[in-house]
């Protein structure tokens, strides 16, 4: 039984500004093998803004544990160059959420929440590096795919479909 909620919250709100700056400096720990400085810091969120991670084109979700606590988020956003694709972005899982669970329970939010705003293809980019995102999406039957229009330093891309059934959502 999970420890914790996953619900839609502003992107905007009070922490995820401080969320971010942790999410990239582990990004660029780990893909770039050393602590990223303030300027790259800044350099990547106005490269790669998450504004669009909001309704009417995206959602941003937020899991917390039963004292409110942030373990982590995801965000998703239609690509309007993409007809049906809605892009995966800043699936991030602080220590205290890690082994529970959450990354799978995220991405699984995160594609209901791409169903909801009419997505019929969910697409994601990822790093070698970052083996755990990798078998995540692998997992639920995620395929590798050639690269799309991304907004970083990616060197794997997967797509998976979110049709149902027939239909989607």
């Amino acid at each position: 039984m999970p420890t914790w909620t996953i619900e839609q919250e502003p992107v905007t709100g009070p922490e995820i500004g401080d969320v971010m700056w942790q999410y990239f400096g582990e990004m660029a720990e780990r893909v770039m093998g050393r602590s990223a400085v303030e300027a790259e810091l800044r350099q990547a969120l106005e490269r790669d803004p998450h504004r669009d991670l909001a309704p009417p084109g995206g959602a941003f979700l937020v899991a917390r544990d039963g004292t409110g606590a942030f373990l982590g988020c995801v965000g998703v956003r239609l690509l309007p160059e993409v007809p049906g694709a809605a892009e995966l972005k800043r699936m991030f899982v602080r220590p205290a959420g890690r082994g529970t669970g959450l990354g799978r329970g995220l991405l699984v939010a995160a594609e209901a929440a791409a169903r909801e705003l009419g997505a019929t293809r969910m697409v994601c980019e990822t790093n070698t590096q970052l083996t755990e995102a990798r078998a995540l999406y692998a997992a639920h039957a995620y395929e590798e795919i050639p690269p799309y229009e991304g907004h970083g330093r990616a060197d794997h891309w997967f797509a998976k479909s979110l049709v149902e059934d027939g239909t989607a959502g």
